[in-house]
């Protein structure tokens, strides 16, 4: 077992800890009290409670890192080299629906560089770890993007546009393109998940537009350390700016980013 640092120590900690309360609340989410942020774009006391935990659990082992996180304004360190990017709960609408798919994701950035990287699945008890050079791993055990080579034997993710979207022609474009190519597209709404699949050999590549950093910087850590290979669906773009992602093997990248781009 790979030995880690002292801050995937501590985040992985933090997830636990987030994760217990999410869980009990998921249990009761019939319960929950929830307010509209916008159209398809929900947040729950769940999600604000679990932000909360890990802030406090992040920022007192590491005060001087700053703090981004999906639900708070974000928090400037002393240290302007370092800081967390943070979701507290990756896939909410399926929380609130009770479909459990969904995830705590924390990402350590250093110098704009994702170094380290959590994704917890509480459902599951599936633990995500990346440290840069380090390898990627699930609980125990070292992971690795799939070997597959053919696209036609491939499925991929992505995400679908929702309560009027601006992008749908946009992404009916690409499935149009994609599903003759391979053997399946899924749509399981938490991205964090998504790029952990790839990492983890699951889900042979991904891709989608309009995300936030904290949907995906602990995701590509994890791809990049499983040996897949990732970048912005825009040819000058960067994922943690711009929020879009193609990832995917080594073998199919290439191909899968002319089709996304439809070069």
């Amino acid at each position: 077992m790979y030995q880690w640092s002292a801050n995937i120590n501590v985040m992985i900690k933090a997830a636990r800890k987030a994760g217990r309360s999410l869980m009990r609340d998921f249990k009761e989410v019939e319960h929950l009290q929830v307010s509209s942020k916008g159209p398809g774009d929900f947040v729950s006391r769940a999600d604000l409670k679990a932000e909360e935990i890990l802030k406090e659990e992040l920022l007192e082992v590491r005060p001087n890192y700053g703090f981004f996180g999906e639900e708070s304004t974000e928090i400037k360190g002393a240290d302007p080299t370092r800081r967390w990017i943070v979701d507290p709960l990756d896939g909410t609408t399926n929380f609130l629906h009770g479909l459990p798919h969904w995830a705590i994701s924390i990402a350590l950035e250093h110098k704009g560089e994702i170094v380290a990287a959590v994704i917890f699945n509480p459902i599951g008890d599936e633990m995500y770890i990346a440290e840069k050079g380090g390898g990627a791993w699930l609980n125990d055990k070292r992971i690795r993007v799939s070997g597959r080579t053919q696209m036609i034997e491939m499925i991929f993710a992505t995400g679908l546009p929702f309560a009027g979207s601006s992008d749908l022609p946009t992404t009916l474009q690409d499935l149009a393109r994609i599903l003759p190519a391979c053997a399946g597209v899924r749509r399981w709404g938490a991205a964090a998940l998504d790029l952990a699949y790839v990492a983890a050999g699951r889900y042979d590549g991904y891709w989608e537009r309009n995300l936030n950093a904290w949907d995906i910087a602990a995701g590509l850590l994890l791809v990049q350390e499983a040996g897949g290979m990732s970048c912005s669906v825009y040819p000058d773009g960067k994922s943690l700016t711009d929020g879009s992602v193609i990832a995917a093997n080594g073998s199919v990248f290439n191909q899968f980013v002319k089709v996304i781009r439809n070069d």
